[in-house]
């Protein structure tokens, strides 16, 4: 970390909304006019809609992520957390990964921490569950189930087979339904390699607390996405949820219960706690509280956009929505980062702030190999689409808003090289405890017995 005499901009997080307001920030600023700082306990930035693809092995996990500093050459990227706010003297506390927590003055901040899964105190649940807010998680998904099919294919225990065949995802937002429906197809393909393995043996389970899955693209398309999952034998239980799941027993409200080992949990985000920690104006469900500009209410130096974020949605509420908000999703959070980023350069030099506004442009979902669906916002005019057309929408959109030329280039190789090599079925569950088999072999052997007898047998 430098040292610098020139305003700081303090960003908090690393991801969509931090790596594009930083990013816009110092392309609009003067050179020497600002030091851009970036604290993130990651040195990279994740893109989440790809997750269900690497659990998939469609995309390789290291084209997901966008490292910081290589985005961000001429800011300071310090990797550690921001665990408290001192709005009076304008310091904030940053805890590192190693060593001593310190201080770190600024003169504008921008609270850019996102979301994290929102979870209920189910029993069984932090201990048996997986969640899809990480590419670590997409990884560690997609070795959990590969290895529930080896497991599967060596056993003798009816009831050990049944319970790695069995496959339970909780949430049918977008992350539960795109999810499923990316591993279930991987599932499919793998079960080719496995001589006492079929897709008929294995059990996938969607649960959902609503009474409908996908409300993002429309009832309509919201119900064909079920059939069409339900068409691929996965059963869809709505309007029900989970009571408990302890060591793997999966008890739902609808009196069904079920033994797995595979409980995915996507049901839904929350804004990160921390921001409990900031004293900062938040609204009923933790979100910072924040004006159409972006800025914190009742500051004229902290702003704050994307999941951890209540921004009013102008355009929603000029078409007579009232109290409409902006929802949590990449569409939103580009378009506010890159007008946070604008507000901050305007405030710093004493410009009057722009108001953040934008019409929602529809929505895109991916359901597997050729499998999709979209509904595309043109004006009033709402073009719905499914099937294969919609997964090209799915992809063509997605790959575009990924952030850096390299990492667009390295999604669609990823993506052709599928078209014409069959996809990667090996599990590297090793990966999670690489140093395991090093530890066996580097340990001291213990004495042998006979050995060992004559010791004692002087001493005595």
């Amino acid at each position: 970390m430098s040292t610098t005499e020139r305003p700081r901009i303090l960003v908090v997080g690393g991801g969509y909304v931090g790596l594009y307001a930083a990013k816009r920030i110092m392309k609009k600023m003067r050179y020497g006019e600002a030091t851009v700082t970036v604290v993130d306990p990651r040195s990279y930035m994740t893109y989440q809609p790809f997750l269900p693809e690497v659990a998939a092995g469609s995309i390789s996990p290291r084209h997901v992520v966008v490292p910081l500093r290589r985005v961000l050459p001429k800011a300071e990227v310090l990797t550690g957390r921001v665990t408290s706010i001192d709005q009076d003297r304008k310091v904030a506390v940053v805890t590192p990964l190693v060593g001593e927590a310190y201080e770190l003055p600024f003169d504008y901040l921008v609270i850019a921490l996102g979301a994290v899964s929102r979870t209920f105190p189910i029993p069984g649940l932090a201990e048996q569950g997986i969640g899809m807010k990480g590419v670590e998680e997409g990884i560690g998904l997609r070795n959990h189930v590969l290895e529930q099919l080896d497991k599967a294919e060596s056993t003798t225990d009816e009831n050990v087979r049944r319970r790695a065949l069995t496959f339970v995802f909780v949430g049918g937002g977008f992350a539960g339904a795109e999810t499923i429906g990316e591993v279930e197809d991987m599932a499919r393909d793998a079960a080719k390699y496995y001589s006492t393995i079929k897709r008929e043996d294995m059990r996938f389970i969607l649960v959902d607390a609503a009474d409908k899955i996908l409300p993002e693209v429309g009832p309509k398309l919201g119900t064909w996405g079920k059939e069409h999952l339900e068409s691929r034998g996965i059963e869809i239980y709505l309007s029900t949820s989970m009571d408990s799941c302890v060591d793997g027993h999966v008890v739902l409200k609808n009196g069904l219960e079920v033994d797995s080992n595979t409980i995915v949990w996507t049901a839904g985000v929350k804004p990160n706690p921390a921001l409990a920690r900031y004293g900062l104006p938040l609204g009923p469900r933790g979100h910072v509280d924040a004006q159409p500009t972006l800025q914190v209410t009742g500051t004229d130096y902290i702003w704050a956009a994307g999941d951890n974020a209540q921004v009013p949605d102008v355009a929603s509420r000029k078409a007579g929505v009232e109290n409409a908000w902006c929802p949590p999703n990449a569409q939103h959070a580009l378009r506010q980062a890159k007008v946070l980023g604008d507000n901050v350069i305007s405030g710093m030099r004493g410009f009057p702030q722009a108001e953040y506004s934008h019409s929602n442009k529809g929505a895109v979902a991916g359901l597997g190999l050729h499998k999709g669906v979209a509904m595309i916002v043109m004006g009033k005019t709402k073009i719905k689409l499914k099937g294969r057309l919609a997964w090209y929408m799915h992809r063509g959109y997605h790959g575009m808003a990924m952030p850096t030329w390299n990492r667009k280039i390295r999604v669609f190789a990823d993506w052709t090289l599928a078209m014409f090599l069959k996809r990667e079925v090996v599990s590297l569950g090793a990966l999670e405890t690489p140093r395991e088999e090093f530890y066996e072999a580097a340990k001291p052997a213990p004495a042998p017995a006979a050995a060992a007898a004559p010791a004692a047998k002087a001493k005595a």
